[in-house]
């Protein structure tokens, strides 16, 4: 699979990390047909490999992601081309599938930001579970501006990520904001220099591989339950997963660990 060539992404192997790069450079890492395709495929392959404990998302050159192709839109082409409805069955079938398949991931997600991430770009890195940004790197809700909607699902994440004022606010003004304006908003966890980004994303990567696997699958999922549902079916969940990683080996490597002062070691799953 890592041996396999795309079009428009590269795939790399590194340890216990996937790292995939938007590879569009040429236009900002806008979105393409195949990109999104590959994306998917990608996502879902990583997800069930069992060596891969964490997968960073970043962009080729100078821009995260662009989101979608400006010149393709006026041209009807591509991710664009046909009719009203030829282009709803196109979302759901295409880029809608992001963060379909981002949602359903259990191996945490990373967005490297080393760029401009505008319109679904943006959206994309809301979709993460972390995001590591550089000084350089812009952020931008541009659909009102160019006559469009979020139509990626990037509404559902942000506002979840950011709040409902501050995510109304980037998508009715289309205003670029600085790194450091999205720490202070909590679009980003982490801001640091471009000479810094790799070697940071990667600490925190290359943590979250020493951690027990399957608490830390389950820990993910159990989060973003605890966001959508109400108590009493999050109570219920969290006592069926305490009672899986409690009697995990998982568990019990860690405890040893703790007490004899070892560092363990955790089997792939």
């Amino acid at each position: 699979m890592y041996l396999k060539q795309f079009e428009d992404l590269i795939v790399e192997k590194n340890l216990s990390t996937l790292w995939i790069t938007l590879n569009r450079a040429e236009a900002s890492n806008a979105y393409s047909i195949s990109m999104v395709k590959d994306l998917v495929e990608v996502l879902k392959y990583a997800d069930r490999d069992k060596d891969v404990r964490a997968i960073v998302l970043t962009g080729a050159g100078k821009n995260f992601c662009a989101g979608g192709d400006v010149k393709a839109m006026r041209g009807k082409s591509g991710m664009f081309a046909g009719e009203s409805n030829e282009l709803r069955e196109a979302y759901q079938a295409g880029i809608q599938q992001i963060p379909s398949t981002i949602s359903q991931l259990k191996t945490p997600l990373i967005a490297m930001i080393n760029g401009a991430a505008v319109g679904a770009g943006c959206d994309l890195a809301a979709m993460c579970d972390l995001r590591i940004s550089s000084t350089t790197a812009t952020f931008a809700e541009t659909f009102a501006k160019v006559g469009l909607v979020p139509g990626d699902g990037g509404a559902f994440f942000l506002t979840r990520l950011i709040g409902f004022g501050k995510a109304m606010e980037m998508f009715l003004t289309c205003k670029s904001y600085t790194a450091e304006e999205a720490l202070s908003m909590g679009l980003v966890n982490q801001v640091v220099l471009p000479e810094e980004l790799k070697k940071k994303t990667t600490e925190i990567a290359d943590q979250l591989a020493t951690l027990p696997p399957i608490a830390l699958q389950m820990t993910k999922k159990a989060v973003v339950h605890a966001y959508q549902n109400d108590l009493q079916s999050h109570l219920e969940l969290m006592a069926a997963y305490q009672g899986i990683t409690q009697r995990s080996s998982d568990h019990f490597k860690a405890l040893d660990g703790m007490l004899e002062k070892k560092k363990p070691t955790f089997d792939h799953y």
